[in-house]
């Protein structure tokens, strides 16, 4: 497994402590409620507020999203998903311009200009199989890529009133052996762009087309996925799972979110990301304590 990323002239050692990345979430229809788009304003002045509030609680990661992947939401048009993230990405790189910026997008178009606008890393929630076009621009930009598994389908969607939408799961014949193969399948087409294995971030894809009992097995059994030679992202802050699981809506979701991210690190999550960075922060440090005893 390769040791380290570097990223802005920053090197990060896997490894070493667990890395965080705080969500901005530049959406009208964010799941968690949390969307930078979702009240009158200025967007950017709130997003550069945020980020300044993330990075003094510990974040190392910004990841700028311009389109809600809740189960059942709306695809949103590169055009104006560009026009949502391109200015806040701008605005974070003059602003904190040592900050390590991450655009989820799965578009080409949208990740050529956000990483012209800033942006260092490529969050892609369908593992480079949406848009065969964008392994090619973060092979050609230098950039990293985060892939993740998903088998997401719109009908497969369960929805209720209180605790909001969740995946009732796709069909797999044995969970961790088809996502760790549908993972690798991701990574070969990673390779066959260019992208370099150090550049290379996995991705089980929590809530992603997965029962909650499945995203359950997969944050205990994380270390099967690190097992395969890449470090891991893990992004478990307050979804769905957690809420079915405890019967709360997303606002409430904070102790169990804090302990899917508690369990994950001592399962070898490298990056944990979460809306509530300076909670997590503590969370992370405090199991790393634990764990990560020299």
């Amino acid at each position: 497994m390769p040791s380290t990323l570097t990223l802005r002239n920053r090197a990060l050692t896997w490894g070493q402590r667990t890395y965080l990345m705080g969500i901005l979430n530049v959406t009208p229809d964010s799941f968690s409620g949390d969307g930078l788009l979702s009240s009158p304003g200025d967007e950017i002045e709130r997003a550069v507020a945020q980020a300044r509030a993330f990075l003094a609680a510990g974040a190392d990661f910004l990841d700028v999203g311009g389109e809600s992947t809740r189960p059942g939401s709306q695809p949103v048009a590169a055009e104006e998903e560009m026009r949502r993230v391109v200015p806040v990405i701008r605005a974070l790189a003059a602003e904190f311009p040592d900050a390590l910026i991450s655009v989820d997008t799965y578009k080409a178009a949208v990740a050529e200009a956000a990483l012209q606008a800033g942006a260092c890393l490529v969050n892609d929630v369908w593992g480079l199989r949406a848009d065969p076009d964008l392994a090619a621009v973060v092979a050609r930009r230098g950039a990293a890529v985060v892939l993740m598994h998903n088998r997401s389908q719109p009908a497969n969607v369960e929805v209720r009133e209180r605790l909001g939408a969740a995946y009732r799961g796709a069909e797999y014949t044995d969970l961790l052996t088809d996502v760790r193969r549908d993972l690798m399948d991701s990574v070969e087409l990673a390779r066959r762009a260019g992208i370099p294995d150090d550049r290379i971030i996995l991705d089980p894809g929590i809530g992603f087309g997965k029962t909650v009992e499945q995203n359950l097995e997969l944050i205990d059994r994380l270390g099967e996925i690190r097992a395969l030679g890449f470090p891991v992202l893990l992004g478990p802050s307050r979804k769905s799972f957690i809420g079915y699981t405890l019967d709360l809506p997303p606002d409430q979701r904070l102790e169990g979110t804090a302990a899917a991210v508690a369990v994950g690190v001592t399962r070898g999550a490298d990056i944990v990301r979460v809306h509530d960075v300076a909670a997590m922060a503590r969370v992370v440090k405090m199991t790393d304590a634990i764990v990560r005893r020299k």
